[in-house]
């Protein structure tokens, strides 16, 4: 269960003080890379890299909060006034305070005139002490911009503010020049002793929890590099999460760079630290910070390196030589299977990985994200098989020829072509293992998993893909500690049947006892796309059904962006459903209906806060006064010890809502919308739309009633070419429908359900007497 949260809805605040460190931020163009972490109540530390001249970090405070999740988020205050912000300021490897281009405050927001006005404050004009290390006090109410004061005062006007940012540069900034400077410079800044004082100092934060649950949660550094791990680790915990955490390190900001004269651009390092100072400075205090609360980590690295860095000889390359690039943007590269040298950089990382993990406490947990030979989403699904490297290789190992090349994976495969796929998927398998074997090598206790994206694998239109990216003889149980699968593409474009069998297959061929394969729900790519949840939601709990291990909500950003809540289904663990139906002579005359779940929260003032906890209604009925004789009695009775009280749940008819259309209509092919063909998908949910003006609900079908379904596709009905699970509400159409076509039902449909108490409190004399007893029945979520 679950629903999306708005700041509306915080049902519980508290107070923090303005410039609280565990919210400040950082900013920087790329190459040149930071982290800012906290140390303690008062204290934050920034760690960076610069590669250029003009390389410039922001250290930020924001007068919005944006990266919090809704229920969490501090109010906006753009008033300064009377704000005295004061600390002590330490520095290496950055302008000193006394530098021409020394830090300085960067204040944007509004003159007392309202217009747009940006004010820059130098720290060395309120710092006492050295360049180095200084005491710098900032009293907003006579706070000026300037180089130099009195002579370039621009008073700053402390009403109308939205951002602050410290500006952090190297010793040779030239705001002027994108030249590599000669030495990457390592700089680090700590902020201690912060205090913040006055009447504007304090502000209302969000302080909502969620109970704990049993769904856990991913993250990816490179979404979350310019937050504190404390901020994204309080956030977890205050939604309910707990146990696990899986981290993908990412693609673009853990790696260190050096400048390469020959490529004429910053290139990965092998030599280098297999983690910049500041990624590691980040991950050390995310791992201290999810030790303390109880998470265990589970640290993800993938083949993908940023395009832009990723080195030459390492790529994967297609048919004319192009390198592989992802969809994401900035995109990135992949690496190849077969090279050595690559592998060798990947299994640096994962050591240092290791280390990290072993320091903070925890069980060494790594994960081998996605590998794969990759092949372009668009329609010519281009094989990237091709490298230099790669293809040397199959020669010298096999003394075959290389065959023709691949131009699509929908291509027909000679024997020649389908030697070098098969080769291919070997080396995928062994790179796998490898990094697996290098990791026990160290550490011998580690447990080592795999992630496998199925969407990208399991395409029938181009069977190669599964003999290159799926070497199931080299990941069958007990090869890797868990198994991870996800299959976001199929969730989100309803494509259930997909769904099912992939995860069928997979379980089949690999082997893995279900504790040990982990399913990732997900994911929401776009904010204004936010229905998708619904789906996402519905595959968490179909994880739960099959018995997996553990199912993560992919991911993190997307869960705090559009303020995704998740409660425990209490029906989550009753696996007894009775496929019979409460007589309906009963049914008929019982009360009830939808029901909401609202936290309000009444405040001094008279206003109210209210929490909606739930996305869907939940339905619940008294049939008390349904039973009009004495045989109703008895049939319920006997009901009820057919369920066993609570045990199992069972259909009921809600004889106000059990059509898909008006309550005095006849049930049509055409009633409600169920679907959109793409040409590929043949399940489709049975679901009823509940609209009122502009806000309308979808409430999914899963207890139809037998011999009273009918299917359209594009408004023909169809007569046959169809299965429905009536246990279930899923229609399997024989044939695909065509992309755009409207698939649509009509249907009765049951509600499911269970009763509330596992006793009868019910007597003859008292119904002789007239006295209705109190039957409650609440809706399961299935």
């Amino acid at each position: 269960m679950y629903w999306l949260a708005t700041e509306y809805d915080q049902a519980e605040t508290n107070w923090i003080r303005r410039f609280s460190p565990r919210y400040w931020t950082v900013n920087f163009p790329r190459p040149m890379v930071a982290s800012v972490v906290t140390e303690g109540v008062d204290a934050l530390r920034c760690d960076l890299v610069f590669y250029r001249k003009e390389d410039l970090c922001g250290l930020i405070w924001e007068s919005e909060d944006l990266h919090d999740h809704p229920l969490l988020r501090y109010g906006t205050s753009r008033d300064y006034r009377h704000t005295v912000l004061s600390f002590r300021w330490q520095s290496s490897g950055i302008a000193d305070l006394d530098h021409l281009h020394g830090p300085t405050l960067t204040i944007e927001g509004r003159d007392q005139q309202g217009l747009p006005h940006t004010w820059y404050v130098r720290l060395a004009n309120y710092a006492t002490g050295t360049a180095e290390d200084a005491e710098i006090v900032l009293d907003f109410d006579t706070l000026a911009g300037g180089f130099t004061l009195p002579a370039d005062a621009d008073p700053v006007w402390p009403g109308d503010i939205d951002r602050l940012f410290i500006s952090l540069v190297a010793p040779d900034y030239d705001d002027s020049s994108s030249e590599p400077l000669d030495q990457p410079v390592v700089g680090q800044v700590t902020v201690s002793d912060l205090r913040v004082e006055g009447s504007t100092s304090t502000l209302k934060v969000g302080n909502s929890y969620v109970l704990p649950h049993d769904l856990r949660i991913c993250n990816g550094y490179d979404d979350c590099y310019h937050l504190t791990p404390e901020r994204v680790i309080w956030n977890m915990i205050q939604l309910g999460y707990r146990d696990r955490i899986t981290h993908y390190v990412g693609m673009s900001h853990y790696f260190s760079l050096l400048w390469s004269g020959t490529e004429q651009r910053f290139v990965v390092d092998p030599a280098g630290a297999p983690l910049n100072v500041a990624a590691a400075t980040w991950h050390r205090n995310y791992l201290q910070q999810a030790q303390f609360f109880g998470f265990q980590v589970i640290l993800s690295l993938s083949y993908e390196i940023l395009a832009e860095h990723i080195p030459d000889d390492w790529q994967q390359r297609a048919h004319d030589n192009d390198p592989a690039r992802t969809g994401w943007e900035p995109p990135s590269g992949l690496v190849a299977p077969a090279n050595a040298g690559a592998l060798d950089y990947l299994a640096a990382v994962f050591e240092a990985l290791a280390d990290l993990l072993d320091e903070a406490g925890q069980q060494v947990e790594l994960q081998i994200g996605e590998p794969w030979w990759w092949v372009s989403l668009d329609e010519d699904r281009v094989p990237h098989f091709y490298d230099p490297v790669t293809t040397a290789l199959y020669v010298a190992e096999t003394g075959n020829s290389l065959p023709a090349k691949h131009v699509s994976a929908t291509e027909e495969i000679s024997p020649d072509q389908q030697l070098y796929l098969d080769w291919l998927g070997a080396k995928l398998g062994q790179s796998t293992l490898a990094l697996r074997d290098g990791i026990r090598g160290n550490w011998p206790d580690a447990r080592v998993g795999l992630l496998f994206y199925a969407p990208q694998v399991m395409v029938a239109a181009a069977p190669m893909l599964l003999t290159v990216n799926y070497p199931a003889g080299f990941w069958q149980s007990p090869a890797f500690d868990f198994f991870q699968i996800e299959d976001y593409d199929f969730i989100v474009d309803g494509q259930w049947k997909r769904h099912r069998q992939s995860l069928e297959q997979i379980t089949g061929d690999l082997g893995y006892a279900l504790p040990d394969m982990y399913y990732f729900a997900g994911f929401n790519l776009r904010p204004e796309t936010t229905h998708l949840w619904r789906n996402i939601d519905l595959a968490a709990g179909d994880g739960f059904a099959r018995g997996f291990g553990e199912i993560f909500v992919w991911a993190y950003p997307q869960v705090v962006r559009d303020g995704f809540v998740y409660n425990k289904d209490q029906e989550q663990d009753m696996s007894g459903f009775h496929e019979v139906r409460f007589p309906l002579d009963i049914s008929f005359g019982a009360g009830g209906g939808p029901v909401f779940s609202t936290a309000v929260a009444e405040m001094t003032s008279g206003f109210e806060q209210r929490n909606r906890e739930w996305a869907d209604a939940r339905l619940a009925f008294d049939v008390g006064s349904g039973i009009r004789s004495e045989d109703d009695l008895a049939a319920l009775i006997a009901f009820f010890r057919g369920r066993a009280g609570r045990a199992y749940g069972f259909r009921f008819r809600d004889w106000t809502d059990y059509k898909s259309c008006p309550p005095s209509g006849e049930v049509a092919p055409t009633d409600q919308v169920i679907g959109v063909g793409d040409g590929e998908e043949t399940d489709f949910q049975l679901a009823k739309i509940y609209q009122s003006g502009e806000h309308s609900q979808a409430r999914a079908i899963f207890k139809p009633v037998a011999g009273t379904v009918r299917v359209a596709v594009n408004g023909v009905e169809l007569a046959d070419g169809w299965q429905l699970d009536e246990t279930t509400g899923l229609v399997s159409l024989d044939e695909a429908p065509l992309a755009d076509s409207t698939i649509s039902a009509g249907f009765e449909f049951d509600v499911p359900v269970r009763f509330a108490d596992d006793s009868l409190s019910v007597t003859l004399e008292t119904f002789r007497a007239g006295q209705m007893p109190s039957i409650s029945l609440i809706e399961v979520r299935l």
